[in-house]
């Protein structure tokens, strides 16, 4: 089990986007830390990534 993202990523990661700004955001440095962590899950897990996407396509 990983301890969560670096703070230097996280508040790297809390300068909103554009859109992000457009919609606002309470807290920016929580939203990245859940981005974040739920990307590096999916870099952890890609089989599982995988299986539970619904943009990606079943293999044949």
């Amino acid at each position: 089990m990983t301890q969560g993202p670096a703070k230097d990523r996280i508040e790297a990661r809390a300068e909103l986007l554009p859109e992000e700004q457009a919609a606002g955001s309470e807290d920016p440095e929580m939203q990245a830390c859940a981005i974040l962590a739920e990307s590096d899950e999916r870099t952890e897990d890609p089989e599982r990534t995988r299986h539970e996407s619904t943009q990606t396509p079943d293999e044949v």
